[in-house]
């Protein structure tokens, strides 16, 4: 018998949440769902699903400030934060208090599935707007601490920008899709807080980011 991945989904907007707990089981997920921050942390203390799928923004609440009590309750959970706020300092809040990732309401199902399977492989995941990238954090430390969060993948998109190559020669480079490419690009760029590859492929040089593998 082939065990389906278990989901706990905390949201306050019971259209969205019943309309994602329908799509999610269609694609074979076993999901809990809840309505409040409390709700969603005894879900997880309860059923240690695989994922928790939860909104950043309850009623007054921020399901981030709850992430730690969640991994707390169930270390093998993987936290994916689903928002319709693009706010970088949202997203590295969510990332520093442990989230596996951060993904933007506005991306589609398969955009879902696709980030649900990546953080269960122990990927972290960052998809949102482009202007959701926002001011340098300050300092050296800030940014290393920014690019501690590239996987290795997007590490090496990373080096490939320090060379100045384009999507079409990185995605023969590295033996993937100009489409992958374009993702990991994308993510590396909310990561660190830029807004171009110029700028990530600046940030790179000027902070020695992938000196040592960036340590």
């Amino acid at each position: 018998m082939i065990k389906l991945t278990s989901v706990v989904v905390g949201d306050d907007h019971k259209v969205f949440l019943d309309a994602l707990s329908v799509i999610l089981t269609q694609r074979d997920f076993a999901v809990t769902v809840t309505r409040t921050i409390a709700e969603t942390v005894e879900a997880v203390s309860r059923h240690q699903p695989d994922v928790c799928l939860i909104d950043r923004h309850f009623a007054d609440d921020d399901g981030v400030a709850a992430i730690s009590q969640m991994l707390a309750a169930s270390p093998d959970t993987k936290v994916l934060v689903l928002s319709a706020d693009p706010d970088a300092e949202g997203v590295l809040a969510a990332l520093r208090t442990g989230a596996s990732g951060y993904l933007h309401k506005t991306r589609g199902v398969g955009a879902l599935t696709a980030a649900i399977n990546r953080v269960l492989r122990g990927e972290v995941v960052v998809d949102v707007p482009k202007a959701a990238a926002s001011r340098r954090p300050p300092g050296q430390d800030g940014v290393r601490r920014l690019a501690s969060y590239l996987t290795g993948r997007e590490r090496e998109c990373l080096r490939l920008l320090v060379e100045g190559l384009d999507t079409a020669t990185m995605a023969t480079k590295l033996g993937v899709s100009r489409a992958t490419v374009r993702t990991h690009v994308q993510s590396l760029l909310t990561k660190l807080g830029v807004h171009s590859r110029l700028e990530a492929a600046s940030f790179a040089v000027r902070y020695r980011l992938l000196d040592n593998n960036g340590t």
